[in-house]
């Protein structure tokens, strides 16, 4: 099938990389234009560029699609490019850009889009890293229909993924990125049967999946342990949760951390319930204790601002002689 691909990130590469590998023709290729990358901010392309660019396809990157815009000259110029690309579909993941009606009206057989959560839950911006804030015990990847509203298009594919406890948002993104790309060629699959059969989604079960936001990063100790636990692991690796210790100027990131009942935290289990939020109750080589509203957070793994990522153990060792 004659295709025009749009997405930017390494999640959307892989896609890109599996209908290539699949025997499809992708004809045109739109993604997010060179963005400054790296401490000496160079222009760096976007994953899906390199690899459309690695396999000889041509890329446009336009700042917007609106054709009425400020970037309407880059609009129109994508437009032609698109009707020169004859597309008989259009595949978007992860892409960046408000795609308008005209994009999503030009390909024959309309516009799929590659969605990293099991619709209508997690709409929008953040679904992995939303998924494991809100303890959810499985997502997955839907292939919906687009249509003009956000992530509301009639669904065609969904496959489910487990959420481990072991799962941040990089892990889990990666094992996403993986079924997103076979999900993607299996729906094309059935496509072409016409096999493939569009549902509207529920209306009950709706969530959004605000955009991360580095204000978020901060731990609240006022909130219960196993939600700290989740949120941290949810930032892994942006934007990343942060803490203040005492003797440390900077807030320090946390890794990794593990949230106990304070039930079970042994003869300091008084100590727990009197303390207030965000004290350390104990520093070893096994972590760094911290009362919470409900229950105790056992910090495992932290970053100095400047330094590097370090397991409690050596971190304990810098602190102590600071």
């Amino acid at each position: 099938m004659r295709i025009v691909f749009a997405g930017t990130p390494e999640f959307a590469r892989l896609a890109l990389d599996a209908l290539l590998q699949a025997d499809h023709e992708v004809s045109l290729v739109l993604t997010q234009p060179d963005r400054p990358s790296g401490r000496g901010l160079k222009l760096t392309p976007s994953a899906v560029k390199q690899g459309a660019l690695a396999a000889g396809i041509p890329v446009c990157q336009p700042r917007s699609l609106r054709l009425d815009g400020k970037y309407a000259e880059e609009a129109q110029a994508a437009r032609q490019a698109m009707l020169d690309a004859s597309p008989e579909l259009l595949v978007v993941a992860a892409y960046g850009l408000i795609l308008p009606q005209w994009v999503l009206d030009l390909p024959t057989y309309g516009s799929l889009n590659i969605h990293a959560s099991l619709l209508p839950r997690w709409r929008g911006a953040a679904p992995i890293q939303r998924a494991i804030e809100a303890g959810d015990a499985q997502t997955g990847i839907t292939i919906m229909l687009m249509d003009a509203g956000l992530d509301t298009g009639a669904m065609l594919f969904t496959r489910a993924l487990p959420i481990r406890s072991e799962h941040n948002a990089a892990t889990l993104h990666d094992e996403l990125a993986q079924l997103g790309a076979k999900s993607i060629v299996q729906a094309i699959d059935e496509l072409q049967r016409g096999t493939l059969v569009a549902q509207p989604q529920p209306e009950q079960g709706v969530t959004y999946a605000a955009k991360l936001d580095k204000l978020e990063s901060p731990l609240d100790f006022t909130q219960p342990a196993i939600l700290l636990a989740r949120r941290i692991r949810a930032f892994d690796p942006v934007p990343g949760a942060t803490m203040q210790l005492p003797g440390l100027a900077d807030p320090v990131k946390v890794w990794r951390a593990q949230a106990i009942d304070a039930a079970s935290y042994g003869s300091g289990d008084d100590q727990v319930h009197l303390a207030n939020p965000g004290s350390v109750l104990r520093v070893n080589a096994e972590g760094i204790d911290i009362a919470t509203a409900d229950g105790v957070l056992r910090v495992l793994e932290l970053q100095k601002a400047g330094g590097k990522r370090q397991p409690v153990s050596a971190f304990v060792q810098g602190w102590a002689s600071a």
